[in-house]
């Protein structure tokens, strides 16, 4: 199962973690980790290009495990750039079910 873990500080997004693999299929035919990785690292990379936000990132490739830390707040484009990777993670989630990916969006006192 894929565990993606979004955290926010008063509503503001402060840290993104993804961990695990969707077991949906086997390695290389496994769309629901596809579609999630997608996602999540097409979303970081635009976070980088697009809105220069500052962030700090972690990842480890074999074990599907990725954390984004924003130190600093995310401009308005960057939470659109998120609330957009967490509306298709649902959808992912919505269509595939919990038993492959688990989304938990957290209100935290801090990260």
């Amino acid at each position: 199962m894929i565990r993606v873990t979004v955290q926010k500080v008063h509503g503001k997004y402060k840290r993104i973690e993804c961990d695990g693999h969707a077991l949906f299929d086997s390695y290389g035919k496994d769309i629901v980790c596809s579609a999630v990785s997608i996602l999540v690292i097409n979303t970081i990379n635009s976070l980088e290009v697009i809105t220069k936000d500052k962030f700090q990132s972690d990842s480890n490739q074999e074990g599907g495990y990725i954390r984004v830390t924003f130190n600093e707040g995310l401009s308005h484009d960057g939470s659109v750039l998120i609330d957009s990777m967490v509306f298709g993670l649902e959808q992912i989630r919505d269509n595939y079910g919990k038993r492959y990916l688990n989304l938990s969006i957290q209100e935290v006192e801090q990260c």
